[in-house]
């Protein structure tokens, strides 16, 4: 057994593996995020008009409300079709390298695109967007005060970058980030024993950074591929963007803060216990059965991962014209 190490030591180790969240919006690279991107991009992020059936919203699947995700196994999007994979949360995606599950997006503007195209969630064309958001004054007003450079500010793109910037400010300060800035008061004794076998088990091995992951691809079964039950055979993972061998059932690793709160697990949804998750992750990627006082202790730990969420008002949205498209039901079949 492994000698608990002292207070200082195992937040100076703690520290060389992972980073606290910062204390104001982040800097992104082409994006330089202002108030009225970020009213824009709230406004944009709410609105079910940028789906094709006027029903969902970027927030039908990243409900702020209930920690950035659905809390469904696979989303629910266009004609209440079942989408593939598990929604991941919006919080704290600004620190991610990659977006989605494969990352297939770079950054959130590029994410921001993908579900409104996608013809199992919002069934939308950026055509479309553009002339429902050009049909309403409000819209264009804002669109003229977030990009004032532009003369012609209603585009698919600058929707995709404003809400960017929106979500470049959903970041939830917990108490691991007390702890990281020197509060040892901020976990308890178990959650730090729980930090220690976090990082000694090799848990941290993928899941470290700012964002307790999210920052790296590994295949789901590095020692011991989990069973179809939570491996569906079909989803072959980042193959399906690079097409090389290599990549089949790769994932991006799953960035950790408030996943207490955002069951079910893994890119398939299909566990919705968090105990369990941290068992699967041990025999899969650690090749080990870990002892169920470690995995509670773990537990404890990821649970001082849970932030505080940021006060958000329900915008009032514009009101649309009689230009604006009409939605529609219809799900095109490919």
């Amino acid at each position: 057994m492994s000698t608990p190490l002292a207070a200082e030591d195992l937040r100076e180790l703690a520290s060389s593996v992972f980073k606290p969240l910062p204390s104001t919006i982040p800097a992104i690279k082409g994006n330089r995020v202002t108030k009225e991107k970020i009213e824009l991009g709230k406004a944009l992020f709410f609105d079910p008009r940028l789906s094709a059936s006027g029903v969902f919203s970027c927030n039908s699947c990243h409900n702020l409300a209930t920690g950035g995700d659905d809390n469904l196994e696979t989303s629910i999007g266009h004609g209440w079709q079942k989408g593939p994979r598990n929604s991941p949360t919006v919080f704290n995606a600004v620190f991610n390298d990659a977006q989605f599950w494969d990352g297939r997006a770079e950054d959130l503007r590029t994410q921001a695109k993908g579900p409104i195209q996608a013809g199992v969630e919002m069934a939308n064309t950026p055509e479309q967007v553009v002339a429902t958001l050009g049909s309403m004054p409000q819209y264009v007003e804002w669109f003229k005060s977030a990009f004032p450079d532009k003369d012609d500010p209603v585009t698919f793109d600058n929707m995709a970058i404003a809400i960017e910037a929106f979500e470049a400010t959903l970041i939830t300060p917990a108490p691991f980030d007390k702890y990281l800035n020197g509060d040892d008061l901020a976990l308890s004794d178990v959650q730090k024993a729980g930090l220690r076998h976090f990082m000694e088990k090799g848990c941290a091995s993928c899941h470290s950074g700012i964002n307790v992951g999210g920052n790296g691809y590994y295949p789901f079964g590095v020692i011991e591929k989990p069973g179809a039950e939570v491996l569906p055979p079909d989803d072959q993972g980042r193959f399906e963007v690079t097409k090389t061998a290599d990549d089949q059932y790769v994932f991006r690793a799953a960035p950790l803060r408030n996943v207490a709160i955002t069951a079910p697990y893994f890119h398939s949804g299909k566990v919705w216990d968090l105990k369990q998750a941290v068992a699967v992750m041990s025999s899969a990627q650690l090749g080990t059965e870990l002892e169920p006082g470690e995995i509670d202790a773990i537990v404890e730990f990821l649970h001082s991962l849970t932030g505080e969420v940021p006060r958000i008002e329900y915008p009032i949205l514009p009101a649309e014209t009689v230009t604006t498209p009409r939605p529609t039901a219809e799900i095109v079949r490919q």
